[in-house]
């Protein structure tokens, strides 16, 4: 299929959804898509991964070099991350979608060794990607949406948005009735040295602490 470009002028991924949107059917589709040329240096497509009903969906940035090799969302060290402090604050992962805005790795290679560098996602790209993220919603339906980091923030919040202000907040939106950015994980990885990878790691389990209260109120529950 040739790429099509959305009304704004951006490649868009909208001609590779299926007509009828569920989980696998999206997931299916996803692995063909050519909406825009990251699928090019990919390995494959790293679609979101959870129940259908999920009452809390994550969005990150992008899959990482572990995550373009295995075909699955969080499993690299970042993942790890999140699932010890989702077992900390009391979510169980297995309850949860996560996904990214993004669902093929963008990397360049390191100018020695063979290691695949993350390179950040361009806004036309992550543009080009949101027919998935919009369809995954719509399946999914959360009842509370967290973004990871910045680029998931202001791809889903507005370029306006800045986590290092407005973190932890509840932000008013339509995407889900309650809506939250915090931290990407990999960027506690990155902190310079233990006391600050220390610092940030509260600061993440804080938030996802106020996920995990959410989750907990009848207002939040499929069942009330």
């Amino acid at each position: 299929m040739a790429r099509k470009k959305s009304q704004d002028g951006f490649p868009t991924a909208a001609p590779f959804l299926p007509e009828r949107l569920t989980l696998p059917s999206l997931q299916r589709a996803a692995a063909g898509c050519r909406g825009c040329d990251l699928w090019k240096n990919a390995t494959q497509t790293v679609f979101g991964e959870g129940p259908s009903k999920a009452l809390v969906m994550f969005v990150g940035e992008q899959p990482g070099d572990y995550e373009d090799r295995q075909g699955h969302p969080f499993v690299g060290p970042a993942g790890q991350l999140l699932d010890e402090v989702l077992v900390e604050v009391g979510i169980d992962r297995s309850e949860v979608y996560v996904t990214n805005v993004v669902k093929h790795f963008k990397w360049e290679a390191a100018q020695r060794g063979k290691r695949r560098i993350h390179k950040k996602p361009r806004h036309s790209e992550i543009e080009a990607c949101r027919p998935w993220l919009d369809a995954e919603l719509t399946v999914v339906q959360p009842q509370v949406l967290v973004c990871l980091g910045a680029s998931a923030a202001q791809g889903l919040l507005g370029k306006d948005f800045r986590v290092t202000r407005d973190r932890g907040k509840l932000i008013p939106s339509d995407l889900a009735p309650q809506v939250m950015a915090t931290a990407h994980p990999s960027s506690i990885l990155r902190a310079p040295d233990a006391q600050q990878r220390e610092q940030q790691r509260a600061e993440f389990v804080r938030d996802l602490k106020k996920v995990a209260d959410l989750l907990s109120k009848k207002n939040v529950s499929r069942a009330a």
